[in-house]
């Protein structure tokens, strides 16, 4: 049976010379036997211990934002799972990991089982480059990453974000799945496509 785990896990991100505190969501979704983990953010060790005593097929990556992978060479490390990313982020990647490239790439459209289903890739790009969503439509589940929150997209006033780009995958890539979908997002609560698609209009009109 597939199930799903939340943990939340607590450090910091930085960029472009800032540094800032953040909350970060871990997924694990598997079953009894073998799972995978929807980055991994602060504390490779809470998240082993949610993953134990399965087998971790998969480290996968919605982006390369610090904050979203400084956990992740150390659990694969622990586990000899890989580490996937989508390679538009490997110049971020190579921040926080200079001499240890990924261990495979993502895809816009790629399938990735695990425990008798399937994820897709979704190619979202704005937030990063190289941002990914990851779809399971079979559950009507969609973990956003950075993409998209309850409330609007994720931010887009760094390097390598880009707030046109995020608008056009979200409505292009997102926003046209099943509204009654649960997005389980890389930062806060929950949302559904249903809750987020009326409010398009005001996000480009605000800009953010």
């Amino acid at each position: 049976m597939l199930t799903l785990n939340h943990l939340v896990t607590s450090g910091t991100f930085s960029l472009d010379g800032g540094t800032w505190d953040v909350d970060n969501n871990v997924w694990v979704l598997g079953d009894d036997a073998e799972c995978v983990v929807i980055d991994a953010p602060h504390d490779a060790d809470a998240i082993l211990a949610a993953v134990t005593p399965r087998r971790l097929t998969a480290i996968l990556c919605t982006h390369a934002h610090d904050d979203h992978i400084d956990a992740a060479a150390a659990l694969a490390e622990a586990t000899r799972a890989p580490i996937w990313l989508h390679p538009a982020d490997r110049e971020l990647w190579d921040q926080t990991y200079p001499d240890r490239a990924p261990d495979r790439d993502l895809a816009d459209g790629q399938r990735i089982s695990v425990a008798g289903a399937e994820l897709t890739v979704l190619h979202t790009p704005g937030h990063s480059r190289g941002a990914v969503c990851f779809h399971l439509p079979g559950q009507g589940w969609l973990f956003s990453g950075d993409t998209l929150f309850a409330g609007g997209p994720g931010a887009t006033g760094r390097t390598f974000s880009d707030f046109g780009t995020i608008i056009d995958s979200i409505r292009d890539r997102l926003l046209v799945i099943d509204p009654d979908t649960i997005v389980h997002t890389g930062h806060g609560p929950d949302t559904t496509i249903g809750a987020e698609r009326p409010h398009l209009q005001e996000w480009i009109a605000r800009g953010h």
